[in-house]
């Protein structure tokens, strides 16, 4: 089985220059956990996660009116379409990451997270392999 058999490619972008305010809203009214921050192009910039938005946003005082890519992660983990379901839960494992960007070139064609391996029947022990490489290093933070 493939990425693009599970990803999701109801993608939800924010620019670089959108504020934290807005992504913060983007986030809420999508019900989704992670923005990837592309160009006009549809480029993939950098993701940025509710986390990052606590973490590197408004824990460290940043203004809700302050530019997203000051929070932004982006030497990102990525795969392409075609790499096996196998393949990209050893990089959620190997990198400690729930999202992984699905790219065509450099354009964001979906994301694949923990959630669409763990609702595959064949990935399940790749869904819970990486869940608990993830959820040791999240112990010790």
């Amino acid at each position: 089985m493939k990425v693009k058999d599970i990803m999701s490619d109801h993608l939800v972008c924010s620019r670089a220059d959108d504020t934290l305010a807005k992504v913060s809203e983007l986030m809420a009214n999508e019900d989704v956990g992670a923005v990837p921050i592309c160009d006009d192009q549809h480029h993939l910039l950098g993701i940025v996660t509710d986390r990052d938005l606590v973490i590197r946003g408004y824990a460290q005082g940043k203004d809700p009116e302050e530019k997203v890519e000051q929070c932004m992660t982006e030497d990102m983990i990525t795969c392409e379409e075609d790499m096996t379901v196998d393949k990209a839960g050893e990089l959620l494992s190997k990198h400690q990451i729930r999202r992984l960007p699905v790219v065509r070139g450099k354009e964001i064609i979906g994301i694949v997270s923990l959630a669409d391996l763990a609702n595959e029947q064949h990935s399940d022990h790749i869904a819970a392999e990486a869940l608990e490489d993830i959820s040791e290093q999240d112990h010790f933070h």
